[in-house]
């Protein structure tokens, strides 16, 4: 066979010719033989992605096969990964972890310290503190944003967490 034959459907117009010829009775194929719950529609495009990227290396008179045998591949695996997403799904989850009991109790109480803790900082502290802790931003930033100056920053931030020892340590 000549490279000029395997060439052609990488044109667009013979590529189109194919796709009108055989993408109906492609679907119908997967449809009858896997049911609508897979997407044959999908993978009928799928198969015809595949058939423009190797279409170098597609003869013209093996293209129907090539479409037919990758669709039919890819209805396939697409059946097998659904096995395998059931088997999984079937398998009872595990519910527990590895904290005590009182491990988690006394996280839920700090926690409420720490909002309690949050709420008695000024709004100044709190706003610098949460910036800097929470997004992640630097105190260069920080100071842009609030139109102050870093040491401004530097000042409210380290006054939040002396006072948030203070009263997380009292609480």
């Amino acid at each position: 066979m000549s490279k000029s034959l395997q060439d052609n459907i990488c044109e667009s117009q013979l590529f189109e010719r194919l796709y009108k010829k055989h993408a109906k009775n492609l679907h119908d194929f997967l449809y009858y033989k896997f049911g609508d719950h897979l997407n044959p529609e999908d993978k009928v495009q799928e198969a015809f992605i595949k058939l423009w990227q190797n279409c170098s290396k597609v003869a013209p008179n093996k293209a129907k096969s090539y479409l037919f045998t990758t669709a039919n591949n890819l209805m396939l695996n697409a059946y097998a990964h659904q096995k395998v997403v059931l088997k999984y799904g079937q398998q009872p989850q595990k519910n527990s972890t590895n904290e005590t009991p009182q491990f988690v109790l006394e996280e839920k109480e700090y926690h409420q310290k720490l909002q309690t803790a949050l709420g008695k900082l000024t709004e100044a502290q709190r706003v610098a503190f949460l910036m800097n802790r929470v997004e992640g931003k630097r105190f260069k930033e920080i100071a842009e944003l609030l139109d102050i100056s870093v040491k401004g920053v530097e000042k409210r931030i380290y006054g939040a967490l002396k006072k948030l020892r203070e009263d997380i340590d009292e609480l």
